[in-house]
């Protein structure tokens, strides 16, 4: 599985609807905005699909840029980086989609999942890529690679009993060795504090960390003791700050610190830097309508990723639903045969 940081041939998203989308009509259309806001910041770098549930046709034609490709499909939820497939290439450049199993976040009795299951499938066959089934309960929220072997993990996603019951480390390791390539997993103890309330997904890493590359890591630094992922980044940096790489470098930790908003009407937010996604050129980064701490975070984002242009988009409405901006896009890497 390349970087994320390599180049892309398009970026995939799903569009939300009805219940999944939060019910009444105003709900439904701030999440329309939200999400056709990133499409709309991503188009301008590379080719965006957006893959429609037919019942929101007329809403994603009206919101979206002529850039952004529309596809239609029977959709549950819009959460394409853990519906969609994982990306890899052959050691001859070749294209493939690594299709995990989807099982609505470990079977949470709010989700439904009967078309999401079928997405990681279809995005294969649209880009063209050979399909890569797994038997692994997995989604691409809870995995970062470095391109070089790496990845992260945590320990309550992949050996989460209602995602793959009795599992030990080895029997996952092996999997995401066999299926991206994956020779140096690190894995972290858990989550964001919030990630294990009722709608979230049990510890997803995309969150908590992101491999930069040559060694270095971005990671969640919650600075006000008052929060509880005050400890939880605290000690996601101590492991990582005693972790290697597949090349065997010291990771180098470099943490981005969270916005200055503790709480919202729900409890504890977990609002985050980390989940941004990678572009053509540039950054699409997680704003909360608190000027200094977006600017700090584009300014620290562009400094990790040297010739990106950081482009901020209000993300409090995804991660409302669960989510940031990383969850709800998924990069095909471009190939090289």
């Amino acid at each position: 599985m390349p970087a994320e940081g390599d180049e892309h041939e398009r970026l995939w998203m799903a569009f939300p609807h009805g219940e999944n989308a939060g019910g009444d009509a105003g709900e439904v259309a701030a999440a329309h905005e939200a999400w056709a806001a990133v499409a709309n910041a991503a188009s301008e770098f590379e080719p965006v699909t957006m893959v429609v549930d037919p019942a929101e046709r007329d809403a994603a034609r009206r919101l979206l840029s002529s850039a952004v490709d529309v596809v239609e499909a029977p959709l549950d939820d819009a959460w394409m980086r853990d519906i969609g497939p994982s990306f890899v290439l052959d050691e001859h450049g070749r294209l493939g989609a690594v299709d995990w199993i989807f099982n609505g976040w470990g079977a949470q009795d709010w989700a439904s999942w009967e078309h999401d299951a079928k997405i990681g499938a279809l995005v294969a066959e649209l880009a063209g890529a050979e399909l890569i089934p797994s038997p692994l309960v997995n989604e691409g929220g809870a995995i970062h690679v470095d391109g070089e072997g790496t990845v992260l993990l945590t320990e309550t996603v992949q050996r989460d009993p209602h995602r793959n019951p009795g599992i030990g480390r080895e029997a996952v390791e092996a999997e995401l060795e066999r299926t991206i390539g994956a020779t140096h997993p690190i894995w972290l103890p858990r989550g964001l504090t919030r990630d294990y309330e009722r709608y979230g997904t049990r510890g997803h890493v995309d969150i908590v960390a992101t491999l930069v590359g040559e060694g270095r890591v971005l990671v969640h630094a919650q600075g006000d003791p008052a929060h509880p992922d005050h400890a939880v980044s605290r000690e996601a940096m101590r492991v990582l700050g005693e972790a290697t790489d597949a090349a065997g470098r010291r990771l180098e930790v470099l943490p981005l610190p969270a916005p200055a908003t503790l709480r919202d009407d729900e409890g504890w937010v977990d609002w985050s830097y980390v989940n941004h996604v990678l572009v053509n050129g540039g950054i699409i980064a997680c704003g909360f309508d608190e000027p200094a701490a977006d600017a700090a975070a584009r300014e620290a984002l562009e400094a990790a990723y040297p010739g990106r242009r950081a482009v901020t988009v209000d993300a409090r409405e995804l991660y409302a639903r669960g989510g940031g901006i990383h969850c709800i896009t998924q990069q095909q890497p471009k190939a090289r045969a």
